[in-house]
């Protein structure tokens, strides 16, 4: 069997080695059952707010997760053979009611990216179905699927669908202008979807993404308010922007900690001008879609805790949406929906900043060294050398 035929095999769940190129190719519907890479917390890593019990954005009732990871090839970059490192993440807001859409709002802290669907967004104040990532070339036929699956189980809204799909750029890794996720990569993510853990790290659209000088991905996390009313907000990100000086965890300038190691050159000359982030901020609070806007918003203060600064040539580009008020876009007359007093959303705020900061630190932890297109290396963050300087800070728990 061929190097390219056995990168269309579709497997759940399942690692293949290919023969002809020796590296792990892995092409998974869905990797939410469970998270086999470490995670912030795991090594030490101080957060603050109290996190879920998965710590990932199902902890939110009614969100599942699921990913397509496409890893194949290596060598020189040979477009449309290869080498692969892709694969598109979808986020399901309600995966038991498809055809029932969400308050939603989003926000662009810098615009060079591209998120779908945003237009009716503002317009409406709804999400209609699933939320999809993806690599910055591949938008469209995420888009064209999910148009595709939505109309095969009849869950469209309106007699149209106006997907949200988003993207950040994996050239420096992956054949990007190969065009290598397909419609059947993106109807495997959904079908897979999945509540419980959330896999991190190299997988999804997440799989040949880099931020802050190191190896990045997907990520996640959540956080519990606390009061009267306890909610839940959770954040899933795709991070591939910044650069190694730049990197902060948990307050600890580590990226320049790191750079007087040789483990950290290669980091340093990535470009932080040339990458991106997508956010997604999920809860079940009852929130209307000027809210969410304001939610949305505050992702862009998680991104500076990390080091952060939305250059020019980033797209940090966020959406939020909640699960309650079920119903409300149904064609009655009249609705009645709940909101939750202005006075009460600060914590929803700090929750958000609190879970995409853990998020993107998730992502750089779970995230393993890749070597891609013509042999380009990204450097996974060094775990031991990341424990040493939090606890010459006083920051290791």
């Amino acid at each position: 069997m061929a190097g390219s035929e056995l990168g269309e095999v579709m497997t759940k769940n399942l690692f293949r080695l290919s023969p002809l190129v020796g590296l792990v190719l892995s092409l998974t519907a869905n990797l939410g059952f469970g998270q086999s890479s470490p995670r912030a917390r795991d090594l030490g890593v101080p957060f603050e707010g109290t996190p879920g019990t998965l710590n990932a954005i199902t902890d939110v009732a009614g969100v599942h997760v699921g990913h397509t990871t496409l890893i194949r090839g290596e060598g020189a970059l040979r477009v449309g053979e290869g080498p692969v490192r892709t694969g598109v993440t979808v986020i399901l807001p309600r995966a038991d009611r498809l055809a029932d859409p969400v308050f939603a709002g989003w926000f662009a802290l810098n615009g060079n990216g591209e998120m779908t669907g945003t237009t009716w967004i503002e317009e409406s104040g709804f999400l209609e179905g699933p939320i999809s990532i993806t690599n910055t070339h591949s938008v469209g036929t995420v888009r064209d699927a999910i148009i595709g699956w939505q109309v095969e189980r009849g869950v469209a809204f309106q007699p149209w669908s106006l997907p949200v799909v988003a993207e950040t750029y994996d050239g420096s890794l992956n054949d990007i202008n190969g065009f290598h996720v397909r419609p059947e990569h993106v109807r495997s993510a959904l079908e897979g979807a999945a509540a419980g853990p959330v896999a991190e790290g190299n997988v999804g659209g997440g799989t040949g993404m880099r931020c802050l000088g190191f190896k990045c991905g997907i990520g996640t996390s959540s956080r519990v308010t606390q009061g009267a009313n306890t909610y839940t907000v959770g954040v899933l990100v795709q991070a591939n922007f910044g650069g190694a000086r730049q990197l902060t965890i948990a307050g600890v300038p580590v990226g320049r900690a790191l750079l007087g190691d040789r483990r950290a050159a290669t980091a340093e000359s990535s470009q932080p001008d040339r990458g991106s982030i997508i956010i997604v901020v999920g809860t079940d609070a009852p929130l209307l879609p000027h809210q969410l806007k304001r939610v949305a918003r505050r992702a862009a203060l998680g991104v500076a805790r990390t080091g952060g600064t939305a250059s020019n040539g980033s797209g940090d580009i966020f959406v939020a949406f909640s699960t309650a008020n079920e119903g409300s876009a149904g064609v009655r007359p009249t609705a009645e929906v709940t909101l939750l007093s202005n006075s009460q959303i600060s914590v929803l705020f700090e929750a958000t900043v609190e879970a995409t900061e853990e998020a993107i630190v998730n992502a750089m932890v779970a995230a393993e060294t890749m070597v891609g297109r013509d042999g380009n290396r990204s450097e996974a963050l060094p775990h031991d050398q990341l424990r040493e300087i939090l606890r010459r800070y006083n920051r290791l728990e």
